[in-house]
């Protein structure tokens, strides 16, 4: 029996989210910095590895992988628009993100920064987060209420629990 069919499948994808990055920040972390790896080019490799060892099928590796470079763009326009620190992008204590988890998110963001940049530039208006899909840590904002949903380590986007509204922005005020 496989390891897609002993979990939950929502839980099953959180976790391979938090995998996905590991592996991308392991890629972006063993290459020389002259030939630093894209971003783009480290989450194809890391979608291949879930696939091939059988983590997820290829459908639901594209679905995380999409998640991830998501959540390095927003991180990237932050940084970019804001001059902020990184840690301010979560807008809360990130003493409750897990340890690990915020190292690598931050160490995928620092290290790729001049592609984050570049995807800042392309993506100026904000991504939408829908209920179903896989974030990382952070604070949405629901499009139709403005209740503040708070992620401390990735996670399944719910519906608003006021409005039951299904789609979510990614809040740049500080705290």
């Amino acid at each position: 029996m496989s390891d897609r069919d002993e979990k939950d499948p929502v839980e099953r994808m959180v976790d391979a989210y938090e995998r996905m990055l590991e592996y991308v920040d392991g890629v972006i972390g063993k290459a020389e910095k002259s030939t630093l790896p894209s971003l783009k080019k480290s989450l194809d490799a890391a979608r291949e590895k879930a696939v091939e060892l059988n983590e997820l099928t290829r459908e639901e590796a594209e679905k995380i992988a999409t998640y991830v470079e998501r959540d390095m763009k927003e991180a990237a326009h932050f940084l970019v628009e804001t001059g902020d620190e990184f840690r301010d992008w979560f807008r809360f204590d990130v003493e409750l993100i897990e340890g690990r988890l915020m190292e690598m998110f931050a160490s995928v963001a620092d290290r790729t920064r001049l592609e984050l940049e570049r995807f800042a530039n392309q993506a100026r208006q904000a991504a939408i987060y829908r209920t179903g899909e896989v974030t990382g840590p952070g604070t949405l904002v629901c499009d139709q209420c403005g209740k503040e949903l708070h992620f401390h380590k990735a996670g399944h986007i719910p519906p608003c629990s006021k409005c039951r509204g299904t789609t979510y922005r990614r809040s740049s005020e500080q705290v």
